[in-house]
């Protein structure tokens, strides 16, 4: 993947032309998730011009990070540009393993005071941008950076707290599996996430997903007793989410 730094709006510009050029998932008014997602989202999917935020939670516990990727893999892999805005441990490695296409995923890990600038820039040309909330951000910028993804019909992913997100993803609960007596090794964990937000997300739900997992995506039974075994044949079935080991970056990648 060829790389490069991108200083300033001006820079920025010519990174979102490529992704404003025509492409399959253009005309679509939702972008796909991972069927195990779906149940999350009202309309079972990313729904271009909403605002879809995912709470960062405790950073030990939380998550986030790999549900971000299990978010944007599958738009990705359908054609969809994807950008990360101020979450400089976001990594390639983690994106690829996730199943995102590396050509069209932009990383701009410090955005600096221009922030709002930056991440108003990407949505006039990407699909999905994903922005980690300063803590210094007004409710009025918010409010702006939200219209614009509406009016342009892009998907904004706020990382942290973001009040009048359409939905809201938050990982509550988790339990790591892989250590035995005095040995192991940490592998897989298995938390809870909910969502919440207006209108058809009013209602809160809950899945329970594996972050990690061994391979992109895995779903498993529900058990149906103590001794139960997960690997069984399926018949109600829970979510698993993507393996996603986060390393840093400080480049923004392109085609």
């Amino acid at each position: 993947m060829a790389g490069r730094m991108v200083v300033g709006s001006a820079a920025l510009a010519e990174l979102v032309r490529p992704a404003s050029a025509p492409d399959p998932a253009g005309g679509h008014r939702v972008l796909p998730v991972r069927p195990e997602l779906t149940g999350l989202l009202p309309n079972r999917g990313l729904r271009r011009g909403s605002t879809i935020a995912v709470g960062a939670g405790q950073p030990r516990r939380s998550g986030a990070t790999s549900l971000i990727l299990a978010l944007l893999a599958e738009a990705s892999r359908a054609g969809s540009w994807c950008a990360v805005v101020g979450v400089p441990t976001f990594g390639a490695g983690a994106a690829a393993e996730a199943g995102i296409a590396l050509d069209r995923l932009a990383l701009v890990p410090n955005p600096g005071p221009e922030w709002p600038t930056v991440v108003a820039a990407l949505i006039d040309g990407v699909d999905v941008v994903v922005t980690a909330v300063p803590t210094t951000v007004s409710a009025s910028v918010a409010t702006r950076l939200a219209a614009r993804a509406r009016q342009r019909g892009s998907v904004l992913v706020p990382y942290g707290r973001w009040d009048g997100a359409d939905v809201t993803l938050q990982v509550v609960r988790g339990v790591w599996e892989g250590l035995g007596p005095g040995r192991g090794r940490l592998r897989r964990r298995e938390v809870t996430v909910s969502a919440r937000g207006r209108g058809a997300a009013a209602r809160p739900k809950e899945i329970k997903v594996w972050l990690p997992g061994d391979e992109l995506t895995r779903v498993i039974p529900r058990s149906t007793g103590a001794g139960a075994v997960r690997a069984a044949a399926p018949r109600r079935l829970r979510v698993v989410a993507p393996a996603a080991a986060v390393r840093p970056l400080t480049v923004v990648g392109s085609a």
